[in-house]
């Protein structure tokens, strides 16, 4: 099983992520982000931030996957991923219904056990490798929606790791203070957890996990 679990962007550590990456293609799952209007995620990505210009800096190759195109149907899931899936940050739960809805857990759990693919992510993408979002709700909004998603709130994540991932720990991001709850709120329940601060990452290569920590400035 091959996963890159950051918890902003790429992290410290883009060259591990391309020792992950078998064939240098990458989808890119932006759908914890399917609440914000599209205008306004062109923009942010033409002035501030784009995922495609950070792998193409790499020398890898990505392409948008929205997994809408799936809700109900996830017959050509498996044959149409790539082998790297990078899922971005946004709303953890939105994101957690996308999944579900495109019966991606089940497909991509299979194709990491088959080592057929590579799964990253940072925040949210990291938030739902994990075995339940309890305690990300002071994070992220359970109830927020989108066009087209079911509004049972996804607790459930897609234990791909046996501990939850709280991001942007004692980190310079807004939502470091919420951060802070969600550790306190995981240490009052012993919930097994990983606080990581931007830009560190968790890895998983041959069966050995290993935490990346942020590097100095």
């Amino acid at each position: 099983m091959r996963l890159y679990l950051s918890s902003y962007r790429i992290g410290d550590y883009p060259e591990r992520l391309v020792d992950l990456c078998g064939n240098r293609r990458v989808a890119v799952v932006g759908n914890a982000l399917d609440f914000i209007p599209v205008d306004a995620r062109r923009k942010y990505e033409a002035e501030v931030y784009s995922p495609h210009d950070a792998f193409s800096a790499l020398g890898l190759e990505s392409s948008d996957f929205d997994l809408r195109r799936y809700f109900g149907n996830p017959t050509h899931l498996r044959a149409d991923l790539n082998n790297l899936v990078w899922v971005l940050g946004g709303n953890a739960f939105l994101l957690m219904r996308a999944l579900r809805q495109a019966g991606f857990p089940d497909v991509v759990r299979d194709m990491l056990e088959q080592d057929e693919i590579t799964y990253g992510g940072f925040s949210a993408g990291a938030v739902v490798a994990t075995p339940t979002l309890r305690g990300i709700e002071v994070m992220d909004d359970p109830s927020q929606l989108a066009e087209g998603y079911e509004p049972e709130v996804p607790w459930v994540g897609m234990g791909l790791v046996g501990f939850s991932i709280v991001p942007h720990y004692k980190s310079d991001h807004p939502e470091a203070a919420s951060a802070d709850v969600a550790v306190s709120f995981m240490k009052e329940n012993t919930m097994p957890y990983k606080a990581l601060a931007d830009g560190e990452v968790f890895i998983t290569q041959n069966g050995v996990g290993e935490l990346l920590l942020r590097k100095s400035p």
